[in-house]
């Protein structure tokens, strides 16, 4: 299953590497990561990849909230398919 990940808030360091480790304890595979600072602002999405033998989406979500919040930004995690549902012009 594939599912996209997004980080948005202020800049800090250790961001990147925060989501990266949650991801490869839970044995998700990154297979692209775009990320931009402006003003001081942090935006990251990622595709990755995943079986559900691994772990199921709605518990990883849960895992990378409950990080965001610990970090002091936002992390969403959702199926790529309603990602590209949500977001069709």
């Amino acid at each position: 299953m594939k599912i996209v990940v997004t980080v948005v808030g202020k800049d800090r360091v250790g961001i990147i590497a925060t989501v990266s480790n949650l991801l490869a304890e839970n044995k998700v595979n990154i297979l692209s990561i775009n990320q931009n600072i402006m003003d001081g602002f942090f935006n990251m999405v990622m595709l990755a990849e995943t079986t559900d033998d691994a772990v199921k989406l709605g518990e990883l979500a849960a895992q990378l909230k409950k990080k965001g919040e610990e970090i002091g930004v936002e992390i969403k995690a959702q199926h790529q398919d309603i990602f590209n549902v949500m977001h069709v012009v």
